[in-house]
């Protein structure tokens, strides 16, 4: 583990899929020692995990199947590090998706992940401005409204019971949800500007104090 003090150790995890140094440089932009990795031992050591994700969900799963960490994946979602999931990175963290039958999910979070409703343009792929549930969240209580984000996506989480914020696409669509330690957004805050990098702080404020905790 790092010193806490400093920056902290947050492991993006490297499974050859997208543009995932993205979310390495905007969270080292934000005090982290980000490293982009598919190293068991430094996940294991790191101070948080990062799980980003773009593209279709099923070859995501595939992918993070194929780089050997899927456990990996699953057991530091399970511990009482911080851990985020972007995008099709929150996807996978339910127990399927529309988009992939039969492709099962890490099954960490409950639920399916859906098809964006009729009437919409799919994919939402545009800023929109988050309305929060009125649950207490790490990565939201504190900053100002409104939240203007960035989603690119055609599909999410039906399931709106752990969600900190939804956003008004053809209906209320689950934006961010939190469940003990693992955070995900649907949006990706690393295309956020601003707004993205406050959320990103303070998910390595989390991770800095999990470990002096």
């Amino acid at each position: 583990m790092s010193d806490p003090a400093e920056r902290p150790l947050v492991a993006v995890l490297d499974y050859g899929i997208g543009n995932l140094r993205s979310a390495q440089k905007a969270l080292e932009r934000v005090g982290a020692d980000a490293r982009l990795t598919a190293d068991v031992g430094l996940i294991a050591d790191a101070d948080a995990v990062v799980l980003p994700g773009v593209g279709a969900f099923g070859r995501c799963v595939e992918a993070l199947h194929d780089s050997g960490l899927t456990h990996v994946a699953v057991a530091a979602a399970a511990d009482d590090r911080p851990f985020l999931g972007i995008c099709i990175g929150m996807q996978m963290l339910y127990e399927g998706s529309e988009e992939t039958p039969g492709v099962a999910g890490l099954g960490v979070l409950p639920g399916m992940v859906r098809v964006l409703p009729e009437g919409v343009k799919r994919p939402q792929m545009q800023w929109n401005v988050l309305d929060r549930t009125g649950r207490p969240s790490v990565l939201l209580d504190g900053l100002d409204d409104p939240l203007w984000v960035y989603f690119v996506h055609s599909f999410s989480a039906e399931d709106a019971s752990d969600a900190v914020a939804t956003c008004d696409y053809g209906g209320p669509v689950v934006a961010a949800v939190e469940l003990g330690t693992v955070l995900a957004t649907q949006f990706h805050p690393e295309k956020s500007g601003s707004v993205g990098l406050a959320i990103l702080h303070r998910f390595v404020d989390q991770a800095r104090a999990s470990v002096a905790a």
